[in-house]
């Protein structure tokens, strides 16, 4: 089953999305397009890994982590499908970062690496966007380079895992209007999900809905205003968001 909150009429709704992409409240109505904004499907903890996968490890002239480099960030930056990300005004290099996302279905602490999928309650798509001209220290990115107003598309929703049957051999692609550009594959992730789940839940207790970005692989490209960028994660979902200036979001505030 796929899971999604949307906005219907100033209402927030959990609902659930049918095998034809139809969206369906709890009363069983079917929410017409157009009629709803896609939210993020989930919230709780946001870990992100950097340079989890070799060949993006490679891309950047870096070795592989011996441990798993992860950073936190805030739910500020999360939208929804088909939503909006702005890009500030006098950057010189903008890149998204197509990402796996595994959600935690249940309390975890101290969990073993055998035992670590049971705790996993389903999948979602994230697209993880970086302002490359603060980056610092690529192993932890300062909060300027990750962690802005809408600059961490999720969704559109979250499938649940047993849908997924070897969730370590899923296609990644990311394209932009249209063009492919980023290619990979999660079987090639330096530190797998059994990992993750266990070494974190061996740092902090993890809770339904916390989220770990698993990552991203080679193939980085600058994103302008007006580029629509869609993310997709095979047999998972497919994500859209579009590119616009910051003087436009600062706008739509308003």
């Amino acid at each position: 089953m796929k899971h999604a909150r949307v906005k219907a009429n100033d209402q927030i709704l959990d609902v659930t999305v049918n095998d034809n992409n139809e969206v369906i409240t709890q009363s069983g109505d079917v929410l017409a397009a157009g009629s709803f904004s896609w939210l993020p499907p989930c919230k709780g903890k946001m870990f992100v890994l950097a340079i989890n996968y070799a060949d993006h490890a490679a891309e950047l002239s870096f070795k592989a982590p011996d441990e798993p480099l992860v950073f936190l960030k805030n739910s500020n930056s999360l939208i929804g499908h088909e939503q909006h990300t702005y890009r500030p005004d006098n950057v010189d290099y903008m890149h998204y970062e197509c990402e796996l996302v595994v959600v935690i279905g249940k309390e975890a602490k101290n969990v073993s690496k055998e035992d670590a999928m049971d705790y996993v309650g389903g999948y979602t798509v994230g697209n993880d966007y970086a302002i490359r001209d603060y980056l610092e220290n690529y192993y932890r990115p300062n909060l300027r380079v990750k962690s802005r107003d809408t600059c961490t598309p999720i969704g559109p929703y979250i499938i649940d895992a047993d849908q997924i049957k070897d969730p370590h051999n899923l296609v990644l692609r990311t394209y932009i209007n249209g063009e492919l550009k980023q290619e990979g594959n999660t079987k090639d992730l330096v530190f797998d999900i059994p990992y993750l789940i266990s070494y974190l839940s061996d740092i902090m207790t993890l809770t339904p809905g916390d989220m770990i970005f698993t990552g991203t692989p080679e193939g980085l490209a600058d994103v302008k205003p007006g580029d629509v960028v869609t993310t997709e994660v095979e047999g998972v979902g497919v994500l859209t968001n579009t590119i616009i200036s910051e003087s436009d979001y600062l706008a739509s505030l308003n």
